[in-house]
């Protein structure tokens, strides 16, 4: 059985420090497949910042062309919205639990507040937890630092985010050597976040 690590986010735009991230965690790690779950756009919150989801996918999947372990997935485009993780993680196993089994890939930030999601102690009964290190505050929760399902990566910490490249980008600077060349050439043949 396949392991796979989830990475959920928006992706907006997907840049190398997301990409350092998946490959670091599907080389160095015991997972076979790092999957980019993208976050649709919730119909409840419309952000002018946030680009359709076909055009994140698009970018993703124009990122990892030459990873054949790391792969696009759209599997949250079809469910109801609000979604919730829990919720992501069920329809995965019912559609792909012969073949696959199922890991969070998690920011140590997020960690800090896994406590918070919806569900968590039933997320972290089914599923582990890959957590790679950020720039912090804050302790991380008695109940996780010794779990045996989460597993510390000690991956490059990537302090490059999508607001700042868009930010800075719409201000006139250069950050292509920020973005993978398919994804920089598609932003920019698009005019997006200008």
């Amino acid at each position: 059985m396949k392991q796979v690590g989830l990475y959920f986010g928006t992706f907006n735009p997907i840049h190398i420090g997301h990409l350092v991230i998946a490959n670091h965690m599907v080389e160095f790690s015991s997972l076979d497949e790092v999957w980019f779950v993208i976050t649709p756009q919730s119909p409840f919150k419309l952000k002018q910042s946030l680009l359709e989801n076909h055009h994140r996918y698009q970018m993703v999947s124009e990122a990892i062309l030459q990873y054949p372990k790391l792969k696009a997935s759209t599997i949250e485009f079809d469910l109801p919205q609000p979604n919730y993780t829990i919720h992501t993680l069920i329809h995965l196993k019912e559609k792909y639990g012969k073949k696959y089994s199922f890991s969070l890939l998690l920011g140590e930030d997020n960690l800090k507040s896994f406590h918070k999601w919806k569900n968590y102690e039933e997320i972290l009964a089914a599923h582990d937890l890959y957590v790679y290190p950020r720039i912090s505050g804050g302790n991380i929760p008695e109940e996780f630092r010794e779990h045996q399902k989460v597993h510390t990566v000690e991956a490059p910490i990537m302090e490059i985010s999508s607001t700042f490249i868009r930010k800075s980008h719409k201000a006139g600077k250069n950050v292509r050597p920020m973005l993978p060349e398919a994804v920089w050439k598609y932003m920019d043949e698009m005019n997006f976040y200008r």
